[in-house]
């Protein structure tokens, strides 16, 4: 009896033993993650710049760029769900941005490992979409910025730094777009909280050359959650859509503010309201708003 509790006793402190060589291990590799993970952020440029700018594997015919297109935009919440809390999957939000169906798709907080598979470049694969992103600030978890997703190739590319305080890394991505039919703009941005700071943002994109010498649509996520003088500049000098209220976004479960807008300038927004599917709900903090665009002739 004592040699066999001796032989258990034995038994139990290899256990332990191979337990905490384990967990040694596994501290050891995480914290050379975490090494590796901070040098090659901190050889990452500190402002905001161009990362990715492709054409899909298998690119869709494009149509003429005339006529009536689709337009969204849409705030994916770095792949984390409605709460913000979930792990990033970025197969939420992309089942989501296939029910849209849209011709041009611009998306804010998309979030691009350092690591591993770009689910930016996948989902742009898979729907056969030209895509370029510019990366606004550095997370643990990877690039955070703003894309556009394109049926036509993308042409002329500036990058407009719009980070007018330390707190608030922003940028916009201005994209030529030119097919059978002719050329259009497209400026995709996310804006800062503060009102000031947003409107010097406003201020400085409606200032600028792209939004002035060609149709252009200007898409994102404004942070509109109440009026202030950028919402109004953006409202006096831009094309006004047709419904007498913007469509309500924020929160996703329960829209109530109309943080994401579509405006225009030498085109016509025919349409525009929230994709509001159970997937979406679910998917981002934010529902996609969509519009029905007409070009001019």
């Amino acid at each position: 009896m004592t040699v066999r509790r001796a032989a258990r006793r034995v038994e139990r402190s290899a256990r332990r033993a191979e337990r905490s060589a384990r967990r040694a291990a596994e501290r050891e590799t995480r914290r050379r993650e975490r090494i590796e993970r901070l040098r090659v952020v901190s050889e990452l440029p500190e402002h905001p710049h161009l990362s990715l700018l492709r054409s899909p594997r298998r690119a869709r015919p494009a149509p003429p760029l005339a006529g009536e297109i689709g337009v969204a935009t849409y705030n994916v919440h770095r792949w984390t769900g409605h709460n913000g809390r979930s792990r990033p999957d970025p197969a939420r939000a992309g089942f989501v941005i296939s029910e849209l169906d849209a011709d041009l798709i611009a998306l804010q907080e998309v979030l691009r490992p350092l690591r591993g598979d770009d689910p930016l470049e996948r989902l742009a694969d898979a729907l056969g979409l030209h895509v370029i992103f510019a990366t606004t600030r550095t997370h643990r978890r990877g690039l955070i910025g703003n894309a556009i997703l394109s049926r036509w190739p993308i042409g002329g590319v500036t990058i407009l730094d719009l980070s007018f305080n330390r707190l608030e890394k922003r940028v916009a991505v201005a994209v030529q777009l030119q097919g059978d039919g002719g050329e259009l703009d497209v400026v995709a941005t996310h804006l800062a909280l503060a009102d000031r700071t947003r409107h010097r943002q406003v201020q400085s994109l409606l200032g600028h050359p792209r939004l002035r010498e060609r149709p252009t649509i200007l898409m994102g996520d404004m942070n509109a959650w109440r009026q202030c003088r950028a919402t109004r500049a953006l409202d006096e000098e831009l094309t006004s859509h047709h419904n007498r209220e913007w469509p309500a976004s924020f929160p996703a479960a329960s829209p109530v503010l109309a943080l994401d807008r579509i405006y225009a300038r030498g085109v016509d927004i025919v349409e525009i309201g929230t994709h509001a599917s159970r997937a979406a709900r679910r998917a981002s903090d934010h529902l996609p708003v969509v519009a029905r665009v007409k070009l001019p002739a």
